[in-house]
């Protein structure tokens, strides 16, 4: 029930971007490695995840449920978590508006060859919801995190 929710609050904010693309935009959002697919964040995001801090926090409960998670676990099975976790944290803080800049590979190069189907992005996204319903974080907030990566799936999906 939880996912049929986030993914209709997906759609309604897509469709309620066709409002917002009317209006000139504040900032000029352009690609970068952390997302081929730039979206402004939703105004105080990045403060909502607890800042860096709180996002870093997040990503070690993430990045230890993807290993424990039976469907996707055996992917991450000789990832360094801690080289993960830092990873991702850079590439949501800046994602959700905060001060980093993530360094690291885009996300069609980060993910070449590695078998994944869409099974497995549901399965990571499931994780991640895991992890922040775990951490408290706001549903809304959840979903206004989900829409920015959700467009990622175009990369990180390798097997049609």
């Amino acid at each position: 029930m939880k996912l049929l929710i986030t993914c209709t609050s997906l759609i309604l904010a897509a469709l309620s971007a066709g409002q917002a693309l009317a209006q000139p935009p504040a900032q000029p959002a352009a690609t970068s490695p952390a997302s081929a697919y730039p979206v402004p964040p939703a105004p105080g995001l990045y403060q909502a995840l607890g800042e860096r801090q709180g996002i870093r926090l997040l990503m070690d409960d993430f990045a230890r449920g993807l290993r424990a998670d039976p469907r996707i676990g055996t992917q991450f099975a000789d990832t360094n978590l801690d080289n993960l976790a830092q990873s991702l944290t850079e590439q949501v803080c800046q994602l959700a508006g905060g001060p980093c800049t993530y360094q690291g590979p885009d996300m069609r190069t980060a993910h070449e060859g590695m078998d994944i189907t869409r099974a497995d992005f549901n399965a990571l996204v499931e994780v991640l919801q895991n992890s922040m319903d775990a951490r408290g974080i706001p549903f809304g907030r959840q979903n206004q995190l989900l829409s920015l990566l959700a467009p990622m799936h175009r990369d990180v999906i390798t097997v049609r």
